[in-house]
Order: C-alpha cells, then sequence, then structure tokens
C-alpha cells in the first residue's frame, strides 16, 4: 500500500497513567501540582494535548478523586500556557476476580462504579477532550480484567457528547474500533471520531507492524487518529504513526525511558519526538490548529 504520511502532526503526552510506575522513576509525577508541572512543561516542549490522570499525592497510587481533577485542571488553566486538556474517563471499571477456582467474591483492586460517578470529574472539569476505552480487555496481571460494557460506552459516551467534551476513542484492538464505529452509527458519538491506537498493550494488540497497521486500516478515512507503542517502542511508533497518517503519543504513562539507563521527563520524551517528526519533514502543530483540525472549543485560557 502506498504511504499517505501526515504533513501536520499533534503530539500528545500522556502525564503520568494509572499504572504502577510511581517507585521507578522519580519523574512520575505524583500531587496535583506535580502532574500540572510536568503538563506545562510538556505543552512549552511541543505537546499540544495533555492527558491526564491523578494518583493519590502521598502513595502515588491512582485516584478518582474529584478534587484532585479539579486541582489538575485548575493549575494547567491558570498558567500561561496554551494546551488542550484531555482527561481520563477510564477509571472504575477495575475487577480483580479471586483464584481460578473460586472467582467470587472479587478481590482487594476491585473498582466498579457506574456511568455517571465514572464520568463525575468531567462534567465537573470540563475538558475539550476525555477518554473513552472502547472494550472489555485482559492485562497482564492474571486474575484482573478492565470492564467497559457496550450498555456502560454507551452511557458514559452520550454523557461526553451531551457535556461537549470530545471523546478520544481508546482502541486497545480491532474490535474495539468495530465498536467505535456502531457508537457512531447509533449517534452516541459524533463523527468524525478522534481515535488513540494503543499498541503493545498486554493482552490487547501486540506491536507488530502487521497488527498496527491492521488497526490503521480499521478507521474511517474522515477520523483523525493518534497512536503509540508501549515501552521500548515508543519512539518508533511516532515515526510509524506519522508514515501512516496519524498523530502521535508519547509520555510516562506509556514508557519511563529516553535510552537505556536514562530515566525520562516527559518534556524530553516530547522534545524526542518532535525531532523525530521534523526530520521526517512534517511540521508539528500547535493546540490552536488542533482545536480548529477537531472542532473543540476552548475552555481556558482566554
Amino acid at each position: 500500500m502506498p504511504l499517505n504520511m501526515n504533513k501536520d502532526v499533534f503530539i500528545t503526552c500522556a502525564v503520568t497513567g494509572s499504572g504502577g510506575t510511581q517507585d521507578r522513576s522519580p519523574h512520575v509525577p505524583r500531587s496535583p501540582k506535580q502532574i500540572a508541572d510536568s503538563a506545562i512543561a510538556a505543552a512549552k516542549a511541543g505537546a499540544a494535548i495533555v492527558h491526564c490522570h491523578v494518583r493519590d499525592p502521598e502513595t502515588g497510587a491512582p485516584s478518582r478523586d474529584l478534587a484532585l481533577y479539579r486541582e489538575v485542571t485548575e493549575r494547567i488553566r491558570d498558567s500561561d500556557t496554551d494546551v488542550v486538556l484531555n482527561l481520563t474517563a477510564g477509571m472504575g471499571g477495575d475487577i480483580v476476580f479471586g483464584n481460578v477456582e473460586s472467582p467470587l467474591p472479587t478481590r482487594e483492586g476491585t473498582d466498579m462504579i457506574g456511568a455517571t460517578e465514572r464520568v463525575a470529574h468531567v462534567a465537573e472539569c470540563l475538558p475539550e477532550i476525555c477518554t473513552l476505552d472502547c472494550g472489555t480487555m485482559n492485562f497482564a496481571e492474571a486474575d484482573y480484567v478492565m470492564t467497559n460494557t457496550p450498555g456502560m460506552l454507551t452511557a458514559m459516551g452520550r454523557m461526553m457528547t451531551e457535556l461537549g467534551v470530545k471523546p478520544e476513542i481508546e482502541a486497545f484492538d480491532t474490535g474495539h474500533l468495530w465498536y467505535a464505529k456502531q457508537l457512531v452509527a447509533d449517534g452516541v458519538l459524533d463523527s468524525p471520531a478522534l481515535v488513540q491506537l494503543c499498541m503493545g498493550v498486554p493482552w490487547g494488540a501486540p506491536d507488530d507492524l502487521n497488527t498496527f497497521m491492521a488497526m490503521v486500516n480499521n478507521v474511517p478515512d474522515d477520523w483523525t487518529f493518534s497512536a503509540f507503542g508501549l515501552g521500548r517502542n515508543q519512539m518508533a511508533y511516532v515515526a510509524a504513526a506519522v508514515l501512516a497518517g496519524g498523530n502521535v503519543r508519547v509520555g510516562l504513562e506509556d514508557n519511563l525511558w529516553l535510552e537505556k539507563g536514562v530515566l525520562a521527563e516527559n518534556y524530553q520524551l516530547v522534545e524526542r519526538a518532535q525531532t523525530i517528526i521534523e526530520n521526517m519533514g512534517a511540521r508539528v502543530i500547535g493546540p490552536a490548529e488542533v482545536r480548529e483540525k477537531l472542532g473543540l472549543t476552548k475552555r481556558a485560557p482566554k
């Protein structure tokens, strides 16, 4: 197939995530101030979008605390740095089953809440974008399942659309794209949609190029997509995403390393991605052009 290289590329920085990385690198931000400061530094380095989770400031464990989301949002918006804010809505669908002979009752780590509560911080903070994990999936842990039923996704998607917040569909496998297209056909999500292709997350789509192109080829032509590869292949996927016609995501949610033996900071990963993109002959676009491209309404700063 011919190359369909994207010449106008936006960078998303996934600032901290919800994985157990807080004790693996001192650069993984924990407190709202640290998360906001890291997001602002990433924006100044060239990220048009910052994708934010929140963590318990003391332990670094993932959190759904509304006050923490509010503080991160306010700190970013009160800065002089213009950036598109993307908040996760992926928390609250976690099941940790018992052992293989006695799966019920579920174990510690299970966090299952309703659609309205899963979107409460989105309704409170009104980011320009929020994520919608478009399917249920096994992860590397033996008895953990990320749970997103069709009914839950329909309810959450409608809430996001009614709030005027653009969902970023997070697709971890081809079936997730199949269902995302159904959500658009059903009028739950507006078209053209925004998709993040998540490669190399166990046990979703592996990060080989054949699978990646299968994912790309399942994205409708008028939709906008971005992509990332987990871990050591993060920067390789910067190049692959641009060559395939998409945009890129980097950040400490997906990869802790700048190079072998060197722990990264978010802004350094953004700088590295920008260098790759520009050396390929493409241009990195900023938040104003992203808003125009995606039909977003700027909320702050004014």
